[in-house]
């Protein structure tokens, strides 16, 4: 199923294949610091869209880390499986962990830049709820989930789907709902955030990993799977429940998705 570094970027990105043609390991470590300049970069824009914009439209830089962060799976073709190595594609997200745990708990300072980035609030407390989630499940589909269609979904649905919802739902949503223990949201963002978000996501993702293209009616059904996931969500917690709730609803209704 995970094809090694040489005949994937033969088909996707031949200037890359004659270039990076390294060990194994040298491979490896050199797509993890592709990964480390593309979040440095994502987060560069976020804090310059947050000091644009100001501090009423700090959900969109947020969003924007979201949905970026969760496109870092484009980079899983590049590394070689042949190599334990292949595991630091889970770089950015490990060390981004440790960090927002200690901007979060231990420095706590109102004025760092990722505190006033990543939070809706600038409240330092708030990176170990969604924003460390985030990383941690990062970390988890990393090294579980790898070049899987399951992959794909989770993070389609949680980075793409998840990411974009509120942005709709904030400037297009006009029909508000609450599941109780839940946020509030909007029919809008849920249906073309979440649901559409999730199926678009997908497609795009499983093309970039060149893994094999996903029945139109089962993505469909993926996306009510996260749209429910993400509406009966408690509060601050939706980036754990989320992709929860849709693994374990993929494996009593459609378990063929998981083994491919």
């Amino acid at each position: 199923m995970v094809g090694g570094l040489s005949h994937h970027l033969q088909q996707k990105a031949p200037f890359l294949a004659r270039t990076i043609t390294q060990t194994p390991l040298n491979n490896n470590i050199t797509c993890a610091l592709l990964t480390v300049i593309y979040i440095k970069i994502t987060l560069d824009i976020a804090f310059i869209i947050r000091s644009k914009l100001g501090f009423k439209n700090a959900d969109i830089s947020r969003k924007f880390i979201h949905v970026c962060a969760g496109c870092w799976i484009i980079f899983w073709p590049l590394f070689d499986v042949t190599h334990w190595s292949w595991r630091l594609n889970i770089l950015v997200p490990a060390v981004m962990s440790v960090k927002l745990f200690y901007k979060g708990f231990i420095v706590a300072d109102p004025n760092d830049s990722d505190v006033k980035t990543m939070s809706r609030s600038s409240s330092p407390s708030e990176l170990l709820y969604g924003p460390l989630q985030f990383t941690l499940f990062m970390c988890y589909c990393g090294t579980t989930k790898f070049m899987t269609i399951e992959g794909v979904l989770l993070m389609a649905s949680l980075g793409i789907g998840d990411g974009i919802a509120p942005i709709i739902g904030r400037y297009y949503g006009n029909i508000k709902y609450r599941i109780p223990l839940g946020s509030k949201k909007s029919l809008e963002g849920s249906f073309f955030g979440v649901m559409l978000g999730t199926i678009g996501g997908s497609y795009f993702f499983i093309y970039m990993l060149g893994l094999p293209m996903v029945d139109y009616i089962l993505l469909i059904k993926v996306g009510v799977i996260a749209m429910v996931g993400e509406a009966i969500a408690p509060v601050n917690w939706d980036n754990v429940f989320m992709p929860v709730f849709i693994h374990f609803t993929l494996k009593n209704y459609i378990p063929s998705l998981l083994t491919i």
